[in-house]
């Protein structure tokens, strides 16, 4: 009589592995990294135990907690890496049900290193992008697919950035979306399970801010009746390390989203510019804002608190475009952007760079302030959502040569000494050709 105990095993074996294969939906997904903490983000298909274990280059593995996903939360985890060492490489591996989820693309992370009084820091790359349109003809408008070229995130994932911030219009919620979580939480869903994005996700860590498709309907602003079901959806599907202004600064009502985060030397700064924005029609202008005074005066506080040598300051909308066309922010609320600037300019800070998307183009602004420090603007935009509408646009502050309206992303290359340190602006298309790239100087 044959023995088919041993088939019987790995048919077994196979179809245990498989079911956990097909119980993740999107991710692991890499949020925040710091010197003892790293955090990975994974989406199940339906309620699971989800856990992550990492081992560094000489073999030795630790464990994450252990979260249960929930439908009410579309089924996230959120695990966090607390045994990690700075400086240290780890790979990793996704557990769901206890059974090792196998993956064909690498899974990995390296913490941040100690340089501080011991050497220079590390040269570091950051992608950018903005404007993710991922079709979806049940619920899209009729006619050719808004979507296109998903390729592209193949292409940032073989340029091996460090990080990536994602500038708004992550995804674009649809009518359909707008009014239910059920809504929020599959736009999300569907945009963050695209095939051609996982291995970026896995191996990159992603930090995020948001624009008005990310928040609500086209334009949407701080009337908007679901702001914070908008936040509750932002913080389930992205690993920024805090969310929210502090405490002290807000007295009533949303937080937002806005947050900071600090790599290596430098500083980044994620601004909300939804939240607290008062409708883009309203006449009256002498009370109009796209930050809101208590995030404004914020961020200038942290700019003036900051030592690093450049000052990246993340938002949707462009700040310095002097067309008064779209949302740019001299469109918006005239005031309040000269106010912004004048501060910088007062307080002599320098080093800051807008990183900026929306605008469905991609252009470099630079601006020379009263006291002689540079300013400038990296729009990047977009990713697959539809390009070319503002071909014909006149901002007397772009960099010639700069303008770009296919689908593109940007690298960002710090380098050098501390006292010294050089950044780098690089414009790719689709396929990873370079487009243009640009020295940045203080």
């Amino acid at each position: 009589m044959r023995n088919y105990f041993p088939v019987l095993l790995l048919l077994l074996l196979c179809t245990s592995v498989s079911a956990q294969k097909s119980l993740l939906h999107s991710g692991p997904m890499l949020g925040y990294c710091e010197q003892r903490e790293v955090l990975i983000w994974v989406q199940t298909n339906a309620a699971a135990t989800v856990q992550v274990a990492y081992t560094d280059d000489d073999g030795v593995k630790q464990m994450t907690n252990s979260v249960t996903t929930k439908k009410a939360e579309a089924f996230t985890a959120k695990l966090i890496a607390d045994e990690v060492q700075p400086g240290q490489h780890y790979t990793y591996d996704v557990f769901i049900n206890d059974q090792r989820v196998k993956l064909d693309y690498p899974t990995e992370f390296t913490s941040q290193k100690i340089w501080r009084w011991r050497q220079d820091p590390p040269t570091f790359t950051v992608a950018l992008g903005s404007c993710t349109y991922i079709n979806e003809p049940v619920y899209d408008r009729p006619g050719a697919g808004y979507g296109s070229e998903y390729e592209i995130f193949r292409s940032i994932d073989q340029k091996n950035p460090d990080l990536m911030i994602a500038l708004g219009d992550n995804i674009y919620l649809r009518e359909p979306d707008w009014y239910t979580r059920t809504g929020y939480q599959h736009r999300y869903s569907h945009t963050r399970s695209l095939p051609e994005m996982q291995a970026l996700l896995a191996r990159t860590h992603h930090y995020a801010t948001w624009d008005d498709h990310d928040y609500g309907p086209n334009n949407s602003d701080r009337t908007w009746v679901h702001k914070e079901l908008a936040k509750e959806t932002f913080d389930l599907f992205w690993g920024n390390l805090t969310s929210g202004l502090p405490a002290s600064k807000v007295a009533t009502g949303s937080a937002g989203i806005t947050s900071t985060f600090r790599y290596n030397d430098t500083d980044f700064f994620l601004l909300d510019n939804r939240t607290f924005r008062t409708p883009n029609d309203q006449d009256r202008a002498d009370n109009k804002t796209v930050l809101g005074k208590p995030q404004l005066e914020w961020l200038i506080e942290s700019l003036i608190f900051s030592d690093s040598p450049w000052k990246m300051v993340c938002i949707g909308g462009q700040v310095l475009n002097t067309s008064k066309r779209g949302e740019t922010y001299v469109n918006l609320a005239p005031e309040e952007q000269k106010y912004l600037l004048r501060r910088i300019n007062e307080e002599k800070i320098s080093g800051v760079v807008f990183l900026t998307g929306d605008r469905h183009h991609t252009e470099l602004s630079e601006l020379e302030l009263p006291n002689g420090n540079m300013i400038y603007d990296v729009t990047i935009s977009s990713l697959t959502a539809g390009t070319g509408s503002s071909r014909d646009e006149q901002n007397d502050y772009r960099v010639d040569g700069t303008l770009a309206v296919e689908h593109n992303f940007g690298i960002l290359t710090f380098s050098g000494p501390l006292k010294q340190r050089k950044l780098e602006v690089s414009v790719f298309d689709t396929e990873g050709k370079k487009i243009w790239d640009r020295s940045l100087h203080h």
